[in-house]
């Protein structure tokens, strides 16, 4: 499935309907007054974040989105209907931004969080309207307001309990698809994961955990190299990390140089993501060279490194239960 995170739309609210200059005539009526209704007002455009999309390609495919305009007044005092609002549905996490000024409008991080990010315009009023006392025969009726436009850029920063970090082939696909139903692409060259991928994990009998494939860091993407903040930003709301690191024989980087690149990419881009809890995970730990590593890293880093291999499942379900206890502790 085709992910993205952001995308730059134009909003464009619905004009109010116009007022009408109307009289009254009916036979046997002699004397009919105005009776010019008021035009209704038009539809606003509106952000929904749902849980139904979890990308923002569809909305960025459309580059622009127009509301419903009201409808004018009719004969009789009968007013214009309104313009039915222009939902547009959104992903959980979905930041609004405005496009020119670059400031947060709205942070969309709840199931039915609802933005109106253009009003639509108030309808005129009818000649029925202006009816005073000394003023019996008002021909003045109001044209209906235009509505609110602007441009605004999309930013979709995935929610998740478990974020899953390290260098390109580090093995966060492989343990995801082995964990969960989720089946990200898989293969043995650097940069397999280009979009984030998010999997559900069953805990326990009762409990589940939200882990995010994130895609693989390399050194310098704090300052944008390889994929840089559109990576960055989607750990920024992760409870915990579980940063894995390859000790197999074929690993492209020495344990100890893996963990330190992405622990400076971590803090150059954020210090409080830095001090994000965060487990330390030997991947594909398949045989006694591979523990050896591993031991070696335990050693010099003087915390707990865990063993896992996502091929025979060895040691999985102690990490996730690790994930799961760190994670409870965040939400508590």
């Amino acid at each position: 499935m085709d992910f993205r995170d952001e995308c730059e739309v134009e909003v464009v609210a619905g004009k109010g309907g116009d007022g009408l200059s109307s009289f009254r005539r009916e036979k046997y009526v002699p004397k009919g007054g105005p009776d010019g209704g008021d035009g209704g007002h038009g539809g606003n455009v509106v952000f929904e974040a749902t849980d139904r999309v979890n990308s923002l390609l569809g909305v960025g495919r459309k580059p622009r989105y127009v509301a419903p305009n009201g409808r004018p007044g009719g004969p009789r005092k009968r007013a214009g209907h309104w313009g039915e609002d222009l939902v547009v549905e959104v992903p959980i996490g979905t930041q609004v931004i405005h496009a020119e000024r670059g400031h947060l409008l709205r942070d969309l991080c709840a199931e039915g969080d609802r933005l109106v990010i253009a009003k639509g315009g108030k309808g005129g009023h009818g000649n029925a309207h202006f009816t005073t006392a000394i003023r019996q025969a008002p021909r003045q009726a109001d044209k209906g307001e235009p509505g609110e436009r602007r441009r605004v850029k999309l930013e979709l920063k995935l929610y998740a309990d478990v974020g899953l970090i390290g260098l390109p082939n580090a093995g966060k696909s492989t343990l995801l698809s082995s964990i969960s139903a989720a089946r990200p692409k898989i293969a043995g060259y650097p940069f397999t994961t280009l979009h984030p991928q998010v999997g559900i994990v069953e805990v326990g009998s009762y409990d589940t955990l939200v882990l995010a494939d994130l895609p693989g860091l390399i050194e310098g993407a704090s300052e944008g190299h390889g994929l840089g903040h559109r990576f960055l930003k989607h750990v920024e709301r992760c409870r915990v990390l579980l940063h894995l690191i390859d000790v197999s024989a074929g690993a492209d980087t020495d344990p100890a140089e893996a963990l330190a690149v992405i622990g400076a990419e971590l803090e150059q881009y954020s210090g409080e993501l830095a001090r994000r809890p965060r487990l330390i995970a030997a991947s594909k730990c398949e045989d006694e060279a591979a523990e050896g590593r591993a031991a070696e890293l335990e050693a010099a880093l003087g915390a707990p490194v865990w063993r896992l291999s996502s091929h025979t499942g060895s040691g999985v379900k102690e990490v996730l239960a690790e994930a799961h206890r760190v994670v409870r502790e965040s939400r508590d």
